[in-house]
């Protein structure tokens, strides 16, 4: 009755990638294994990957891939962070790409997020730009363009020679510097 003969499980997919630091675009499967934790008095300078859960309540000097993360209220992560599913309570200067986000009410954040699900505690800072996206692990993070292919995408931008012109200056008081405002040109 309770005899797995003749029932053959399929094991869990294990997700791949082409070498270190590629981009999956299948999701990552989570091991029933213990999390990782990074306890407050550990430093780690370098890359962490997991396919499990990590919690990081010390320093990382690098960037973070795991299935979970949660980010304690004393932690540091100086990196790029990737994952399903990321609560963060500490601080993060770096870009964030889950699927599942949430900023707790304890968390500093300096960088942009990918995400399909987003959710802000009050009191949570978060300096940077939110993107939504359907598979934010599988997209690649987003690349400025030199200012010469935005000026030939967009024509009314200003041009180069222009922005240079757009200089800080002094103002007659107080000393505190301003830049002369340019309104946009609609058509």
């Amino acid at each position: 009755m309770f005899s797995s003969k003749g029932k053959d499980k399929d094991p869990a997919p294990v997700s791949t990638s082409a070498g270190p630091g590629s981009l999956q675009s299948k999701r990552m499967v989570r091991t029933s294994a213990a999390p990782s934790i990074i306890s407050a008095d550990l430093t780690v300078t370098g890359a962490l990957t997991s396919t499990g859960d990590i919690q990081i309540d010390g320093r990382v000097e690098g960037d973070v891939q795991s299935a979970g993360l949660v980010i304690g209220d004393k932690a540091f992560i100086h990196g790029d962070v990737m994952a399903e599913e990321v609560t963060i309570r500490g601080r993060v200067q770096g870009s964030v790409r889950a699927r599942k986000v949430l900023l707790a009410s304890t968390c500093h954040v300096e960088g942009n997020i990918l995400h399909e699900a987003f959710a802000v505690e009050t009191g949570a800072f978060f300096e940077g730009n939110c993107r939504h996206a359907d598979n934010p692990l599988a997209e690649e993070a987003p690349k400025r363009a030199p200012m010469a292919a935005v000026a030939a995408v967009h024509p009314s931008a200003p041009t180069p020679s222009a922005l240079s012109s757009m200089v800080s200056r002094p103002m007659a008081s107080g000393g505190a510097t301003a830049a002369p405002f340019t309104p946009l040109k609609t058509g």
